[in-house]
């Protein structure tokens, strides 16, 4: 039906509700149905005309128009609605009530809500009441209040339902909320509500959200019925907490459970498959979104990007996002850091300008991205004139994260003094990654003084990191100052610090083979290091490389003469594969100076290209180069 024809119909509908004989119960229907359908605007552009033609909103129509200001953000709407009320004597209606707090608290207006809360005796009884302010205030992060509105209900003997539960617990988000949560968690157990399936559902993400994984997966493992919100809520909890093997393993087991998977559960998937490198499982879950009929949806094809461009795929992750038909500003973002982590920084700066003037408006996560590129590709002039547009063309108040990038950028170009001078000009105190992109710099440009500088200010952040102490051991080892390493040593030793084991690994014909530094273990070891033992020889007729345990930037500790896991990866590769395939090793962290210049060597001498993944980027060799020109 047409616009005005609509119009004619719904005053024709209006004139003929005038007559004694009909209410207004045909248009509070109409009203109803839009909003619940998400029509906001037209709910009320719908009861502005019945007000036009004479009807007076009743208890059935306010809270639907109070939602849909509440819904648009419409404040001021809000408190018209409001005087209707009062005026129709309809404000002490339960659902009126309710409605009300709800706008206010929706519209950012908690102190109205709750003055209004406390003004009716009525409010204070009723549980619906409660409910709709303890989810006000956790809405607008005032959990303390919900607390303490919760104790109050308890007190007064309120009765509490699983509404009051679902409103409390979104307030949960950190772990020292997790003893809070234990308490809620007990108490629906008492209370019986603990078998609504929401509040459980809801409690597991509550424990995921506090980092409380086992806790979570205790009260998964115990609810007898579990549906598709039950498992992905335990899939995002623990894609939410780094967990990723986890993840594909529950996944692998609601698949074996006959749940299907929904697009919810794909991305925590996909995410998982992203940060171990699981290429083989990514490529079967994109078969499974095609066949479910799930192409079409913009976050799935995002987190496709994002997991092809992690396992070293970007030719397969620009396809993606070449034939997204409608392009948002995550999926740009996605891609220009893909080209970024791969050392590709003139094409992600390129995309960057293709989307600004295809109109999409930039945010600060993109310019994190595009700043990332341009520090990993040295394009030190690019990235500070995007800095510079953040705030002059966009609006957009720099964060520490984009500091950080700047810091590295001018570290990376030698500009130590102009990255210390932003450092201390910044608006806020420079957090810990401020400072370590400063170290990182003072790192590769062998400036002792300022290192030490950053690192007392770094360690007083993050004093369990233990990257920046290796950082500065190596610092002072290739200084040859030996006292500064012993003093690094006895720090970590007092902090009872001890460095992260090294791993690397490959996954080939859909199974994972992993090292560690001086592995043994590998049923093709023998092999694998008598390939080692050529290698070696072919390098150093090239120019050769350190023995391991020279240079220990973030990788195994020092140990003496262990081979270290991403040359047992790569030769590995080399046993295992043809001649002119491309090899991927994942590593977990920086790969070490000895075992760079080695993968380049080795790349030259038996002509095939390598793709590292390391804690930082990705580094392609190929001819004896690699794609970060030696600056990681």
């Amino acid at each position: 039906m047409s616009r005005p024809f609509w119009l004619l119909h719904c005053v024709n509908r209006l004139i003929h509700l005038q007559s004694p004989r009909n209410t207004s119960s045909p248009c509070n229907t109409h009203l109803r149905d839009l909003v619940r359908q998400g029509q906001y605007r037209q709910g009320l552009d719908l009861y502005c005309r019945m007000l036009r033609y004479g009807d007076s909103p009743n208890a059935f129509t306010l809270p639907y128009a109070l939602k849909s200001s509440a819904a648009l953000s419409l404040p001021v709407t809000g408190e018209q609605l409001h005087g209707h009320a009062v005026k129709t004597g309809c404000e002490s209606e339960p659902f009126v009530q309710t409605a009300l707090i709800s706008m206010y608290c929706k519209c950012c207006l908690v102190a109205n809500a709750r003055h209004l809360f406390d003004e009716s005796p009525q409010s204070r009884i009723l549980t619906v009441c409660y409910n709709a302010l303890i989810a006000g205030y956790t809405h607008n992060s005032q959990f303390l209040d919900a607390i303490m509105l919760f104790c109050r209900m308890r007190e007064l003997g309120v009765s509490v339902n699983a509404v009051t539960i679902l409103g409390l617990i979104p307030g949960l988000t950190f772990p020292i909320h997790s003893g809070f949560g234990m308490s809620i968690h007990c108490f629906s157990v008492k209370s019986g509500l603990d078998i609504d399936m929401s509040v459980a559902n809801c409690l597991l993400t509550m424990y995921a959200r506090c980092g409380s994984t086992e806790l979570a997966r205790n009260l998964f493992n115990s609810m007898p019925d579990k549906g598709l919100i039950t498992w992905n809520a335990m899939i995002s909890g623990y894609a939410q907490n780094g967990l990723a093997a986890q993840v594909l393993d529950l996944y692998h087991k609601m698949e074996m459970s006959g749940i299907s998977p929904d697009p919810v559960t794909l991305v925590g998937v996909l995410s998982s498959c992203a940060n171990l490198g699981a290429q083989s499982i990514g490529l079967e879950v994109e078969r499974r979104i095609e066949h479910s009929n799930f192409g079409n949806n913009s976050f799935l094809k995002n987190a496709l990007i994002n997991m092809y461009a992690r396992c070293g795929n970007l030719m397969r992750a620009r396809a993606i996002f070449d034939e997204m038909p409608d392009k948002n500003l995550i999926s740009w973002t996605a891609i220009i850091g893909a080209y970024g982590m791969h050392g590709q920084g003139e094409v992600a700066v390129q995309l960057f300008d293709e989307m600004i003037k295809s109109g999409i408006q930039p945010d600060g996560a993109v310019f994190v991205s595009v700043l990332s590129a341009c520090s990993h590709a040295g394009l030190t002039d690019k990235g500070l004139y995007y800095f510079s547009l953040m705030k002059s063309s966009y609006r957009i108040q720099p964060g520490s994260e984009h500091y950080s990038c700047v810091v590295d950028l001018l570290g990376r170009a030698g500009r130590l003094d102009e990255a210390l001078r932003l450092v201390h000009t910044m608006p806020a105190e420079p957090d810990g990654a401020v400072w370590g992109a400063l170290l990182g710099a003072c790192k590769i440009h062998k400036n002792v003084p300022l290192a030490e500088l950053a690192f007392e200010q770094v360690i007083k952040l993050e004093p369990t990191n233990i990257g920046y102490y290796v950082l500065m051991s190596n610092i002072y080892t290739e200084a040859d100052i030996f006292e500064g390493v012993l003093k690094i040593r006895v720090m970590m030793r007092d902090r009872k610090l001890k460095k992260d084991p090294g791993y690397s690994y490959v996954d080939y014909e859909g199974k994972t083979h992993l090292f560690v530094a001086g592995d043994r273990s590998h049923p093709q070891i023998e092999k694998i290091y008598g390939m080692l033992d050529e290698l070696e020889v072919l390098v150093e007729e090239l120019g050769g490389s350190k023995k391991d345990g020279q240079d220990i930037r973030n990788e195994e500790p020092i140990s003496g003469l262990a081979v270290h896991s991403e040359k047992l990866a790569v030769a590995f590769g080399l046993l295992n594969t043809g001649s002119g395939t491309e090899i991927l090793v994942i590593k977990n962290l920086r790969i070490c100076g000895d075992c760079h210049l080695f993968v380049k060597l080795v790349s030259k001498v038996v002509d095939r290209q390598f793709v590292v993944r390391d804690a930082t980027r990705f580094h392609h060799f190929k001819g004896g180069a690699c794609s970060c020109n030696d600056y990681w």
